[in-house]
């Protein structure tokens, strides 16, 4: 079969003018951007806090879902079968609590006190006059974003290898390079508006490749007959150890401790909107999920084996399965769909990892005194941005984790460390410096350190140990230690 695309075609060029004209829409948007985001920092990594509900709703969607969605959840179902639906549905529950109780707490306190990062905002809530908080969580946020551009850019590179049959670290540096534009021109608001673009493409290419798989294969029932002549287990959702279930489930703890969503929070014109947003982003939150799973299913009706897909790897099979069902119109659209989901995550990172070394770091730690224009900040935070790339190009590089579980990891590293203590620190006023950093430390050495010993891996996904333990330390640290100034806290509730 043929794995890439011939030019010589007609149709193969209506693919590529099709994706390239994506990739033009995603510049302008950069472009047009640029102006406005180069105001100061809070323009750049926050928008300025002036975006609409529809926005912040489609681009939490897309920023959290990443090559997660259309590359490895799809092939996870492919493996799996239907029981991969578990491994959305403790996300989309925690994202749609988070919409409706914690974002507007975390709205108004970061205006309040003017917090443009996670870090701000810990190091004001606790009034941590040591950086300690701040350093912690710059640290966590360097580590585990890193491995997670990553996996982004490696999920670029196989998109563009199955579909355009060039070599993956070719795509690789494409993704990167296409990410890294845009990203250093229009900041914030560039990657919001075109995550609103992005998760349309999303959404549409999800919708159209299984349904017309489906009308292939002569409709359901054929194609659930088809799927259980493979193997009859890929069709039971249940299909799974209780600890697998627990784990997929747990996926979810990693919400309230991503940064590059948190962020969506604190960005929105008027907190009172963002139940709507809730509501909104739910639903296509679920939609993704479910086509995704279909995909893999419907793939697996067509490819009994995943020797039967490119290099024999199951995350692969989106843009494959693509590519033999639409016209090279609609193929170049899946295409730009794929690389949207992986922008829509890379962008957003980029910006929590500049904010975290321009902000947090250089700004507040090394210079607090020291008098620097925002727009001299702006231009220091583009500079980190090109030279985070250049890293995460290097770590992609090495990598030899697939898409799916490298992302988990880095997921649940960002979930155990600052989940609980940023849920504690905005529902508990008890919540002190020293219960949040005995968090942050515990949540990420309980997900390395579990991630490295197979027998403790093969029992359960690492979040859900480190994001219980890191609750349980923030608690008992700060019941150790008594508010130095409990009328700082008191005036957070």
């Amino acid at each position: 079969m043929e794995t890439g695309i011939n030019l010589n075609n007609s149709g193969d060029i209506y693919t590529l003018v099709s994706f390239i004209g994506y990739i033009i829409l995603i510049l302008l948007i950069g472009i047009l951007s640029a102006r406005f985001s180069s105001k100061g920092l809070n323009e750049f990594f926050l928008g300025g806090r002036k975006m609409n509900k529809f926005v912040v709703a489609l681009s939490a969607v897309a920023s959290g879902r990443s090559s997660w969605l259309l590359i490895g959840l799809t092939g996870m179902a492919f493996t799996i079968g239907a029981s991969a639906l578990w491994a959305f549905v403790g996300y989309v529950t925690a994202e749609f609590l988070m919409f409706l109780f914690a974002a507007p707490r975390l709205r108004e306190q970061t205006e309040r006190n003017d917090n443009i990062t996670i870090p701000d905002y810990f190091e004001s809530r606790h009034n941590d006059s040591s950086h300690l908080l701040r350093i912690l969580s710059v640290l966590i946020i360097i580590i585990f974003m890193t491995a997670y551009i990553s996996a982004q850019f490696v999920g670029g590179g196989k998109a563009f290898s199955t579909s355009f049959g060039v070599s993956q670290t070719t795509g690789v540096i494409v993704t990167a390079l296409i990410v890294l534009i845009y990203t250093l021109l229009g900041g914030f608001m560039a990657v919001s508006l075109t995550d609103v673009v992005q998760a349309i493409f999303m959404i549409i290419a999800l919708f159209i490749v299984p349904i017309l798989s489906i009308i292939d294969l002569g409709g359901i029932e054929r194609t659930i007959d088809t799927i259980k002549k493979v193997d009859i287990t890929l069709v039971d959702p249940f299909a799974l150890s209780t600890g697998a279930l627990i784990g997929f489930v747990g996926i979810g703890f990693g919400s309230p401790g991503n940064p590059h969503i948190l962020v969506r929070y604190m960005s929105i014109d008027d907190p009172k909107k963002l139940r709507f947003s809730a509501y909104m982003g739910t639903f296509w939150n679920a939609m993704m999920g479910i086509f995704a799973v279909m995909i893999g299913l419907v793939g697996r009706a067509y490819f009994t084996s995943s020797a039967m897909l490119p290099d024999g790897d199951p995350e692969n099979l989106f843009p494959f399965l693509a590519q033999q069902h639409l016209h090279p119109i609609l193929f170049g659209i899946v295409i730009a769909a794929i690389l949207a989901a992986i922008m829509s995550t890379a962008d957003s990172m980029l910006l929590v990892c500049a904010s975290a070394v321009i902000r947090d770091i250089y700004q507040k730690v090394i210079n607090p005194k020291k008098e620097v224009t925002e727009k001299e900040l702006v231009l220091y935070s583009r500079i980190i941005i090109f030279i985070l790339v250049n890293i995460a190009l290097i770590f992609g590089y090495i990598a030899s984790d697939l898409v799916f579980w490298l992302v988990l990891f880095a997921w649940g590293g960002l979930g155990a460390a600052f989940g609980p203590p940023l849920l504690l620190s905005l529902f508990w006023k008890r919540t002190t410096r020293n219960g949040v950093a005995a968090g942050f430390i515990s949540g990420m050495l309980t997900v390395i350190v579990w991630n490295q010993i197979p027998t403790l891996k093969n029992v359960m996904y690492e979040l859900i140990p480190a994001f219980l333990i890191s609750l349980l330390l923030t608690i008992v640290f700060s019941l150790v230690n008594k508010p130095k100034r409990y009328e700082i806290i008191r005036k957070f509730r």
